[in-house]
């Protein structure tokens, strides 16, 4: 069943909704969410301290349920690619998180070995075809990786994670009009946290309902609330075993940026009360909330939110103790193996000097 999307925040949904899946199936998914939310938090502290590498940071609290709901549908070969605030959607597809913080923090032991840095992590064993700074720009990555599965039927899916901003991108309607004239298996996500930097979504355009403009190519298309990570998992499921078969689709997550648009940004272009009633759509608490209405006892869960804190209190730990890359690495994984690799410039003005 598709909703159509709409600008700002959607009603709060009651926490106490009841849920047909059993709390035992729910309880890994709130896990995964606590551990998106808790690392988020430890990036935002890495930065505040210093230590995080570069001035930008993009933090995805308060799109957890997005994260997870796909993330968690997803099979070993698959592969996708991520937008700037991607952190979460890594970390939801299995990352370690000590090599992303270590990655975040410019360090030798990260992903990158610290040439990544928040906004350019990926993971070729993971399926992590690489993250994209620029609006919309990882998204034509897939079409190839998913013209490859097909040709290979292997079975796999490519997917890629975008914000609501790269629905005005032109590259992104011809990713979707390809994968649609040659079948393959491919699945746009557009988690639609509705603000692209400081303008929100029906500041941009006119048609809100955004599932509609892929309907128009003829993908699969639905747009699901974010806050509910079942509905996200449900969706998700639905539009990724379609792909599955040769029949690309598109979905639309609805949720709310918890904070300004990077780490410094204090989002002064929205009002307090819009942030207020963002917020409680919080798909961690709801949750949590459902789970304690279905009888999981409050300890259990206090027991589980101070093991993921304590899981990710070692990721920035390690993060910082790490080391940083050596100078003469700068090169390694950007020129192929078999050729020479440039001389750095410092290194030649040495050379020169030491010469005269």
């Amino acid at each position: 069943m598709t909703t159509p999307a709409k600008a700002g925040p959607a009603p709060a949904t009651p926490a106490t909704t009841p849920a047909t899946t059993p709390a035992p199936e729910r309880l890994p998914l709130y896990r995964e969410m606590r551990r998106v939310r808790t690392f988020e938090e430890r990036v935002g502290e890495l930065f505040v301290r210093g230590e995080s590498a570069g001035s930008m940071l993009h933090l995805s609290i308060g799109e957890e349920g997005a994260a997870v709901g796909v993330g968690t549908t997803m099979r070993d070969g698959d592969t996708f690619t991520t937008h700037h605030r991607g952190h979460g959607i890594f970390l939801a597809r299995g990352a370690d998180p000590r090599r992303m913080m270590a990655e975040i923090g410019g360090k030798e032991t990260g992903y990158c070995h610290g040439k990544g840095g928040s906004m350019h992590i990926a993971d070729m064993s993971l399926g992590h075809l690489g993250a994209n700074a620029i609006v919309g720009g990882g998204i034509p990555a897939v079409v190839g990786a998913g013209l490859v599965a097909r040709r290979r039927r292997s079975g796999a899916v490519s997917l890629a994670f975008f914000g609501d901003g790269a629905m005005q991108q032109g590259i992104l309607y011809e990713s979707m009009n390809m994968a649609a004239l040659w079948d393959l298996p491919v699945v746009f996500v557009c988690v639609n946290n509705q603000w692209g930097m400081g303008t929100r979504i029906d500041q941009a355009t006119k048609a809100t309902a955004l599932h509609e403009r892929a309907a128009a190519f003829g993908l699969r298309a639905e747009t699901v609330d974010g806050v509910d990570v079942l509905a996200v998992r449900a969706a998700a499921e639905r539009i990724v075993g379609a792909a599955r078969e040769g029949r690309p689709g598109f979905l639309a997550i609805d949720c709310y940026r918890f904070f300004g648009h990077a780490r410094k940004d204090k989002s002064p272009y929205r009002t307090e009360e819009e942030e207020a009633e963002g917020r409680r759509r919080d798909p961690v608490s709801r949750a949590r909330d459902e789970l304690l209405a279905e009888g999981v006892a409050e300890e259990e869960l206090e027991t589980l939110d101070r093991e993921v804190a304590t899981e990710m209190d070692a990721a920035i730990d390690y993060a910082i103790a790490s080391a940083e890359p050596q100078l003469d690495s700068m090169f390694r994984d950007v020129f192929a193996p078999d050729q020479p690799e440039p001389e750095p410039v410092r290194t030649r003005i040495d050379r020169v000097l030491a010469r005269d």
